[in-house]
Order: structure tokens, then sequence, then C-alpha cells
């Protein structure tokens, strides 16, 4: 489908292998997160997508725009067809949790390429695939008014992801618990007094795959005794869940990472944290923390957070993102949030929908 000077496409992903060098083209030159990089797109692909289909944009040659979907049939007892962005639609396989999705564009483009390439899938949607429904998860609040106009769209959920700009940081002789709330700071100044008791306080980072291995299994292991202990699975109850992680943590370009930190005092741990940075931007994604008897009074989780701030800050990054959820202590770190959206779109019109669940309904009916 043709778009001004821009051609873009709708195709079955028949070689991932293929499309690593091209995705991963287009991510230097994007202003994407991590979780829309290949390290996490192309992590255990083959296994994610069972019907993947890839929305490609090209300009002059150049590749402008990618989306990575996966196509999920309906049936007489499931749902309509749908298209999931960046997504499997399969309950397991989806614990992984996307976030920041959407499509990755070139970031040298505006908002008219975004709203081109939603308008081709819808086109692409009804008259070629069959799909009337698409599943679009973890999104920027801005992606849903890209959308066509004859789409409806039903905000299925909505997040605060609070974030701390770091750059507010830079200067070094401003100690980071002077930025913070009044509440949070008295907080964590009652808690240091009680880790120097103990010792100094001592952040670690894993240096290789193995011990990054080693630091997720005790992340795991602190992480599902406190979730199960409270009536919770925990987000290793899944095994795909822990199986991705094993193999994101292999994956990364030169522009990213997966950080595995353990943070002790003396021979105490506080607790790990498992962190994705991709340009500058830092996802606290997972943790796990040493909930003693004494917990309210060390709190290992803020004094974890606030090690991790002070490294960031250190190595020069640009923003601590907590992701997607309420929580207490999110708030009383951060300084600023964005919203994320999960959202289902479908045509407005009952008859284009029916279209697309029978594409050959005409043919059929005349015999």
């Amino acid at each position: 489908m043709a778009f001004q000077a821009t051609s873009i496409d709708i195709q079955p992903v028949k070689d991932f292998a293929g499309l690593a060098p091209i995705w991963l083209d287009l991510e230097g030159r994007s202003a994407g997160s991590f979780f829309q990089s290949w390290a996490w797109t192309g992590c255990l692909a083959e296994s994610r997508f069972s019907d993947p289909w890839l929305l490609s944009a090209r300009r002059a040659g150049k590749v402008v725009a990618l989306g990575l979907f996966n196509r999920r049939p309906g049936g007489l007892l499931r749902k309509r067809p749908a298209f999931y962005l960046g997504e499997s639609g399969t309950p397991a396989l989806d614990t992984i949790f996307i976030e920041h999705n959407g499509l990755l564009l070139d970031r040298s483009e505006g908002e008219e390429l975004s709203q081109a390439c939603w308008a081709a899938l819808a086109v692409e949607s009804e008259n070629g695939v069959g799909i009337s429904r698409w599943r679009i998860s973890g999104v920027p609040a801005e992606v849903a008014s890209a959308l066509p106009a004859d789409r409806s769209v039903r905000i299925l959920a909505r997040r605060p992801a609070p974030y701390i700009d770091l750059s507010a940081y830079a200067d070094p002789s401003v100690p980071i618990l002077d930025r913070l709330s009044a509440n949070t700071r008295q907080q964590l100044r009652r808690s240091l007094r009680a880790w120097e008791k103990i010792g100094p306080i001592k952040l670690e980072k894993a240096g290789t795959p193995q011990e990054a291995d080693s630091f997720l299994d005790s992340l795991k292991a602190l992480h599902q005794a406190y979730w199960v202990g409270r009536g919770k699975a925990g987000a290793f109850a899944e095994p795909f869940f822990e199986r991705f992680h094993r193999a994101l943590i292999r994956r990364p370009a030169t522009w990213q990472s997966v950080d595995l930190i353990r943070v002790s005092a003396g021979s105490r741990i506080a607790g790990y944290l498992y962190n994705l940075v991709h340009h500058g931007w830092v996802a606290a994604y997972q943790s796990g923390f040493e909930f003693g008897p004494d917990a309210d009074r060390l709190r290992p989780g803020l004094i974890c957070h606030l090690a991790a701030i002070e490294h960031y800050r250190q190595a020069g990054m640009r923003l601590y993102d907590f992701l997607g959820g309420e929580a207490r202590y999110k708030r009383g770190f951060a300084d600023d949030e964005r919203e994320l959206q999960w959202l289902e779109v479908r045509p407005k019109s009952f008859l284009r929908s029916a279209v697309a669940l029978f594409p050959n309904h005409r043919k059929a009916g005349r015999g």
C-alpha cells in the first residue's frame, strides 16, 4: 500500500534470523524502549509467535517503521481473530508483560507515519488477513490518537509509569535524598542509619551471564517467598517467564544491557534488582527483597532502589523508570509519570467486522 512516498507492507514472517539485522538497523535510528528492541522482541520469537506478521514501512528504500504482530485465530468458542502487537495472545507466554510498547519508528519521522501504518493495517486486516480485532498492550496514551477514525478503541487498563529524570540529578554535590518527597526522605534516612550499623551499603552488578543467572536464582527465591506468602502466584509461577529471562540475559546489543544487581551491607543481603537498560533509559523490571522481621525498620526495597538510582546517576543514565502500576514507593521516588494503556481495537461497523470474520462470504453465497 502506498502513502505519499512511503510504502507499507504487512506480510507473514518466514525468517526471524533474516529480520534481526533489519530490526537492529532501525532500532539504532529510533527512540524506542527496551521492549521494542530486538533483544526483547526477538527473544524466543519462534516459541512466542505462532503466526507472526510484520508491518514494515519504507521510504526511498530505507525501513522507517516496523511492527511485529502475532495472529490468533477465532472460532466458535473463542473471541474474534486478533492481531497482538509484540505479544503472542497466549496468556502463559505473555506473563513476561510488555510495557512501553508500540510501532518502532525512525526518530526523524513524524506522527503522520504512525497514522499511515495503522491505516494500512486496518485495510490489510479486513481485506487480506481476515482480522477484526487488535490488542495493543502497554502503549503510551498518545498511541490511541494515531489509530484510524473508523476503529473503536476500548481502553482495557490504564497504569501510571512513574519515573525519575536523572538529568535533574546530574550535579553530584546535590544528594538524591534532597530531591525526594519529605516522607520518603525521612524513611530513607532512618533506614540508612540502621543499615550503617550493619555495614557500608554495597551495590554489585553481575559481570557475566553465569553470575547473572546466580543473581536471578536469588532474586527468584526472595520474590516468590514474598508473593506466595501473601497468597499470590508470583511472577515466576509460569515456567516460560523464567525461560524467557534466562535467554534475555544473553541477548542485549551494544547500546543496552540487562542488569542483575545485588545490594548488601556487610554479610546482610538487602535484595536484588533486575533492570533493563536501553539508550540511557533504565526500567526497574523485577525485584526480590529480603523481608526479615526487621524489614519495617530497614526497608530493603527502598534502599535497593536508592542505591541503584545513585549507581545509574553516576553512570550518566537519563531516566529511571519504575514501569506501570500503583505503588507508594514509586510515587515517593518519582518526579513525573507517563500513562500506559492496554487497548482493544475493533471496526466501528458491525458489517466491517463481519467481512473480516468471513472474507469469502459473498462468494460462498452465490454458489
